[in-house]
């Protein structure tokens, strides 16, 4: 009886009475409203069994699980751009200024800092890798110089980069003697002065270096700038470790691409020249200037008032003499501390060089990258 007036009940009808369920208030008899007439026994009996009709049915079981399927499919993506807008990503890190990126990243009142644009991702990562052997990655802040490098990296590593406005042309900026690389290298300085004004040490290095040991115990003394010579002769074991006499373009040859100071007046009274010299030089067709001449030229002009420490060349060598003279290498193996690709142009050459040599660890470390393997 009660079975063929379960199955007299319509699939509507059905629906209809679960959505009246699921939407009311628990349902009560009060036998003390006047106005309330109480339901009978049998319309009781049809609800009743109604409900248990919905719930029987394997097509709810179905439906069921394939409500739960689509959630588990969908979920992992709730956060992606598909729901919504990658503007509030993009607003934060646009937001995000210098000072704040210093004080998150900071460690020990010290930052490893580096610039750079979109074509010079993979060597950002060779040289993190090469930071993180040495335990020293949480230091790192990079300045991305395009809003690409800005959200990769910040994408993969929150809060390690930050850009300075304005941004620069991304494919610009990576070609040696070209203005785009001149506008590069010129903010430098600026971005370092800003660095000391707040009071951090702050360790430069370019992207196209690679650590061996850690450079941080050979930084001897309370100097306010420490720095490497970019020659390509052998000194002496025991060199000195004053400033080097001018060469025979005047001024001495010292690599703007590796330089540590401290928060002192003499490290800020460097920079404030350095960015005078660049500004005195500009770029142009005929004169395809850098930011190292004149890095130079402010070392001269503040020598004196200034404590600087030339750095040992059998730690911290140029390319010029690591990779070209394989005797003085040989000789000095297990001293090398920061290894720098120069003396040779183009990107693809510099990682041919460093595979050639061992030391494109992209290939097999790229797992303990905080960026991956980009």
């Amino acid at each position: 009886m009660h079975s063929r007036k379960k199955n007299s009940i319509s699939e509507p009808h059905t629906k209809t009475i679960m959505s009246s369920f699921l939407h009311q208030r628990p349902f009560q008899i009060s036998t003390s409203d006047p106005h309330h007439h109480q339901s009978s026994p049998r319309s009781l009996q049809i609800y009743q069994n109604a409900t248990f009709a919905l719930f029987s049915r394997p097509a709810a079981v179905l439906l069921l699980l394939l409500l739960l399927i689509i959630l588990g499919v969908l979920f992992p993506y709730i956060k992606s751009p598909i729901f919504f807008s990658s503007n509030s990503f993009e607003t934060k890190w646009r937001a995000y200024t210098l000072r704040d990126a210093a004080n998150f990243v900071a460690k020990n009142n010290t930052l490893i800092v580096c610039a750079v644009s979109e074509a010079y991702l993979p060597f950002l990562n060779n040289w993190l890798i090469s930071i993180v052997h040495q335990e020293q990655h949480d230091k790192v802040l990079v300045i991305a110089e395009d809003y690409a490098t800005l959200y990769k990296v910040n994408q993969l590593w929150s809060g390690h980069a930050v850009l300075v406005p304005p941004a620069l042309e991304a494919s610009a900026a990576h070609k040696f003697g070209s203005q785009g690389f001149f506008n590069f290298t010129a903010r430098r300085p600026r971005h370092l002065l800003q660095i000391l004004e707040f009071g951090y040490n702050v360790m430069y290095n370019d992207v196209d270096m690679i650590w061996l040991a850690d450079p941080f115990g050979y930084m001897k003394g309370e100097h306010d700038v420490y720095f490497t010579d970019d020659m390509t002769y052998v000194k002496p074991w025991n060199h000195s470790h004053e400033l080097p006499p001018p060469g025979q373009k005047g001024r001495t040859d010292i690599c703007s691409c590796m330089i540590y100071m401290r928060p002192t007046s003499g490290a800020k009274l460097l920079m404030r020249k350095w960015i005078e010299e660049i500004q005195a030089q500009p770029w142009s067709k005929t004169k395809k200037a850098n930011d190292q001449p004149a890095f130079n030229w402010a070392l001269m002009k503040t020598a004196g008032k200034v404590d600087m420490y030339l750095l040992p060349q059998s730690a911290f060598p140029s390319g010029g003499l690591f990779f070209k003279n394989e005797t003085w290498s040989h000789e000095t193996m297990g001293m090398h501390v920061i290894i720098h690709n120069n003396y040779i142009t183009g990107l693809e050459k510099k990682i041919k060089r460093f595979r050639i040599y061992g030391l494109w660890f992209v290939d097999y470390d790229a797992s303990i990258s905080p960026l991956g393997s980009l």
